[in-house]
């Protein structure tokens, strides 16, 4: 395998690289100062408005899709990169409208959707203009199984009637968020894989109703945030549902092979940022006599981190390139791997940076550790737990030795 990026992609990726210096970067305090003294913390403030501008005239938009029609003609591997840049920052990656879950709810409309509904919502949620969400998880059931799901996607005659409550619904709260994609069962008779349907949701059909935000560590995530959200008796016509009846698992599938690439690149560029915050802290504080990062374990810590951050990296980018050469169900394995091992890198180079930084570690006034640490906490869990990815990999590693 060949983990060199193409002309292009390294174009893009040292683009991205000074429009995150020069323009994101600079700005990131002074935005999250902003937003925590207003009382209402759902808007999207100016300077992200003016971001995004400048970022999609200079072409930085929509990278995460690789043909020229949609995206900029990126394979996973040229993009994969470009994600962990924009891993080191929260706002970058919709100021690139590259921002979870639009890009996989696009990624859903562009290879499955019908003219109707790409020509409803493709071009607007593709231009920014709106923001979506993902509706698949339930509150009553370990949805950690999919099939557990209670929700219900009923076809009634030209209509599909929606029922049920979600939670954890990623953007929902966001100002612009204007659609959804929900995911019900439809037929419990059917194949298992075959029960469930998904359908495109505007989310001013009546019998919606946001029951309330969820915070994580105490905190919303504003303006995205993470919602509860019922379905009452919500009737949409049934060529709102997405590629048919009884597709959602196949939809799913495929939505989620690219996407925990790009998860997983940009929670290596958070890792990169979180050692850079450990290393200044490190060199810079003396205890002892002596620099902390000659005290006690910490060389270790920064050599475990470097060495952890490093196989991520390769790991994810062997992955990207299952993807561009054999597709999904060549790559199922390393889709599963790296969404185990990185989220849990991450998770632990953070704690040690909390550590390295004190008491300054647990308050997110003056370093965003308690913020990295929250969403490498989070990422464990979404997408699917660590232990199902660990299942995946056991089953396919134990399949090679089947007679």
């Amino acid at each position: 395998m060949d983990f060199t990026i193409s002309e292009k992609g390294q174009d893009y990726l040292q683009r991205v690289k000074v429009f995150m210096k020069d323009e994101i970067l600079p700005v990131e305090k002074a935005y999250y100062t902003e937003l925590a003294a207003l009382e209402n913390r759902w808007v999207v403030l100016p300077v992200i408005r003016e971001l995004k501008e400048k970022a999609r005239a200079q072409g930085l938009w929509n990278m995460f899709f690789p043909d020229e029609k949609h995206g900029c003609g990126l394979l996973n591997s040229d993009y994969a990169l470009i994600a962990e840049e924009t891993g080191r920052s929260f706002i970058a990656p919709e100021i690139f409208n590259c921002n979870a879950p639009d890009t996989g709810n696009m990624e859903v409309l562009i290879h499955y959707g019908s003219d109707a509904q790409k020509a409803a919502w493709l071009p607007r949620l593709m231009s920014g203009e709106v923001r979506s969400a993902f509706c698949m998880t339930e509150p009553d059931v370990a949805s950690s199984d999919a099939t557990n799901m209670q929700a219900t996607a009923i076809v009634e005659g030209d209509d599909v009637v929606l029922n049920g409550r979600k939670w954890w619904s990623t953007g929902i709260g966001h100002p612009d968020c204007k659609v959804a994609i929900f995911m019900g069962l439809s037929d419990p008779d059917a194949h298992k894989h075959r029960q469930h349907s998904m359908v495109l949701v505007p989310l001013d059909t009546p019998g919606i109703k946001v029951e309330r935000m969820l915070p994580v560590f105490g905190a919303y995530d504003e303006p995205y945030g993470h919602g509860v959200v019922s379905f009452e008796n919500v009737r949409l016509p049934r060529s709102a549902i997405i590629a048919g009846p009884g597709r959602g698992f196949e939809i799913a599938q495929g939505r989620l092979g690219p996407g925990r690439v790009h998860h997983c690149m940009r929670a290596i560029g958070a890792a990169e940022r979180t050692l850079e915050l450990l290393i200044k802290r490190a060199t810079s504080r003396e205890a002892f006599g002596r620099p902390i990062a000659k005290l006690g374990g910490s060389p270790d810590v920064i050599a475990n981190a470097r060495m952890a951050i490093e196989q991520g990296r390769l790991l994810t980018l062997k992955c990207a390139w299952a993807l561009d050469t054999k597709g999904i169900v060549g790559a199922l394995q390393e889709v599963s791997m790296i969404k185990a091992v990185i989220p849990k890198m991450l998770q632990q180079i953070v704690d040690d940076a909390i550590q390295i930084h004190g008491g300054a570690g647990v308050s997110d006034d003056d370093f965003p550790l308690t913020q990295l640490f929250a969403y490498a906490r989070v990422l464990r869990l979404a997408d699917g737990p660590d232990e199902v990815h660990r299942a995946m990999v056991a089953r396919l590693e134990l399949a090679k030795y089947r007679s």
